[in-house]
């Protein structure tokens, strides 16, 4: 699984790089509105591969997508659950705050997801792995925007419900994988769906920053890179791994969002967020090595 995990971490490292795009683009664009642009212009390139891919993984018949209609629409509620409750969580809790139980939270619900669908027990070795990069993401995130502001309980809410999503979206695309769709299809049709929900609840916000140079370009890299692409190395991944490896995984984003602004936004991460970093490389790669461990054993089991 060495490479799975390295196109998850990967794909984690593009994640993180969307909060640094969004500041250098225009200011007058809301989030929910370069929220839904990013997952529309997403959507449209993982069909794209999936049709550019086609020969070696043919698009799957009707009666072979009818039994997962209802795992698929479960993740399609996941993707339209976590964008627009990030989003809130952000506004009403903090940058923070928001982003820590958001994403902290996702493991975890990923894990509670496996044991309760798919019989998947998370072992000791995640267990920990994924409480020393919770803690160290929480601890990196909090010390380079610690605002001091009290919190707010709907906030929080709002950021655990959207880890919730992201976990749903996530353990639901996997069981359909193990069903036998293609990861990438297996990504596109949830995506599909929450891109029609989160634009619906967009309609009122104002596009116009998409007919400025700067806008287009936000959106054009939002939408191929930092979601595209990351999410086809997602799905590479997600198929090799358990979803609770993955979604931990997932934790370099905050990271890479955080040595990004640094060095393109010149903002300073003081001593206790750089004891979070290493806490974050630590936990990582005591979760890399309890996955690689388990591929071993399973390597082993079916030789």
């Amino acid at each position: 699984p060495g490479l799975a995990i390295a196109a998850v971490v990967l794909a984690a490292v593009l994640f993180g790089t969307s909060g640094t795009a969004r500041e250098l683009g225009p200011d007058a664009a809301s989030s929910l509105s370069v929220g839904a642009a990013r997952i529309t212009i997403g959507s449209i390139v993982l069909w794209s591969v999936v049709v550019a891919n086609r020969r070696r993984e043919p698009l799957p018949s009707s009666a072979s997508v009818r039994p997962l209609r209802r795992l698929l629409a479960v993740g399609g509620l996941g993707v339209a659950v976590y964008t627009p409750l990030f989003f809130v969580a952000v506004d009403r809790a903090g940058v923070a705050t928001g982003t820590v139980v958001a994403i902290a939270s996702g493991p975890f619900f990923a894990a509670g997801l496996d044991w309760i669908f798919r019989r998947v027990r998370p072992t000791a070795a995640w267990l920990r792995g994924t409480v020393v990069t919770v803690v160290g993401a929480a601890v990196l995130i909090i010390s380079v925007d610690s605002s001091g502001s009290g919190v707010d309980l709907l906030g929080v809410a709002a950021a655990l419900a959207a880890g919730f999503g992201y976990a749903t979206y996530s353990v639901s695309s996997k069981a359909t994988m193990e069903r036998g769709l293609a990861s990438t299809i297996a990504l596109a049709i949830p995506f599909t769906i929450g891109v029609v929900v989160v634009l619906a609840l967009s309609v009122g916000e104002s596009a116009s920053w998409l007919s400025t140079w700067a806008g287009m370009a936000m959106a054009l890299y939002l939408g191929v890179v930092a979601t595209g692409l990351a999410y086809v190395l997602f799905g590479y991944g997600l198929r090799r791994l358990t979803s609770a490896t993955a979604v931990t995984l997932v934790l370099a984003e905050p990271l890479t969002a955080a040595l990004l602004a640094v060095v393109v936004l010149d903002e300073s991460i003081p001593v206790t967020g750089w004891l979070g970093v290493v806490a974050v490389m630590s936990g990582l790669a005591l979760v890399g090595r309890s996955a690689s461990a388990a591929g071993r054993r399973l390597d082993q089991a079916s030789g």
